[in-house]
């Protein structure tokens, strides 16, 4: 048996470390800049939970959360688990020129270098937004993946760069890019379906709830995309909770009773991948995006 073949699924745990960040960006209240503070405080039991899985996992941390909780940040790192770059207090990059995107881009990494001593491969855009020179921005900063479009489902792709899009024209697709996307989807994230946020009219989900999506969509990947990449995001102030943590802890009990899965980060994922469909060879496939 080859280990692709003993490898029939891979299970990505990714955090979004937001804390304060997510919430500064939208008040200064600080009843609601709090819910932040509970992702800091969950993160030590979030850790052991990963432990007890022996599961490594992806954090995306911002440059603003890693300055406020650089212990918190170091425990994560020390823990053996990958750190990637989330802006730097969770700004739209959308929001942005050129030219401030990439200060921002650029200060997060350098908040990253000096509290955990790492330079991130990986990259998710803080608030799931692109700007137009967003992925020509990684690709210069030397980023290998990112993990925040939703292109496929269960398999990597390289992303494209130079797409122009247009309201009255047709879409004209760009070229694939040496960037390597790691796809997620919006009902594979705890933060809307969880939580409640003033002004949003989203409903908030049982933990049995979620699990059921959760793990329907696990049970689809196992069967029908095998050597596939399954991407759950997260939240340390939403999934913290006890009964969130209980839903988290039975599903990967779930998932690990199935041959064949791992729990790996997106940089062990990217690395694998990359050998193994290298952008020659993925061209002339033609690789898993239709055009």
């Amino acid at each position: 048996m080859t280990e692709a073949d003993a490898r029939r699924l891979t299970v990505c745990l990714s955090f979004d470390v937001d804390a304060m960040s997510g919430w500064i960006n939208k008040t200064d209240n600080a009843a609601m800049i709090s819910r932040g503070e509970f992702g800091a405080f969950a993160i030590p039991r979030i850790l052991s939970l990963l432990d007890r899985h022996g599961a490594k996992a992806t954090f995306f941390v911002p440059g603003h959360t890693a300055l406020a909780y650089p212990e918190t940040v170091r425990s994560i790192a020390k823990a053996d688990h990958e750190i990637g770059h989330h802006g730097w207090v969770h700004e739209n990059p959308a929001t942005f020129d050129r030219d401030g995107e990439n200060k921002i881009l650029q200060r997060g990494i350098d908040a990253l270098a000096e509290v955990a001593g790492v330079r991130p491969i990986g990259y998710r855009a803080p608030s799931g937004q692109f700007s137009p020179d967003t992925v020509d921005l990684l690709i210069k900063a030397g980023f290998r993946y990112e993990s925040t479009l939703a292109a496929t489902d269960f398999w990597p792709y390289y992303v494209r760069n130079g797409d122009v899009v247009s309201k009255t024209e047709p879409f004209v697709f760009g070229e694939p890019s040496e960037l390597i996307e790691i796809p997620i989807a919006w009902a594979l994230d705890d933060f809307p379906l969880f939580e409640l946020t003033p002004g949003s009219a989203s409903p908030q989900h049982t933990p049995s709830e979620v699990r059921e999506i959760w793990q329907t969509e696990f049970d689809y990947a196992y069967a029908n995309a095998p050597g596939g990449v399954m991407t759950i995001i997260m939240h340390p102030q939403v999934i913290g909770r006890g009964s969130r943590l209980n839903m988290l802890d039975g599903l990967l009990e779930h998932m690990a009773s199935h041959p064949g899965v791992v729990f790996e980060s997106m940089e062990t994922v990217e690395t694998r991948w990359r050998s193994e469909n290298p952008l020659d060879a993925y061209l002339q496939n033609g690789g898993p995006l239709p055009r």
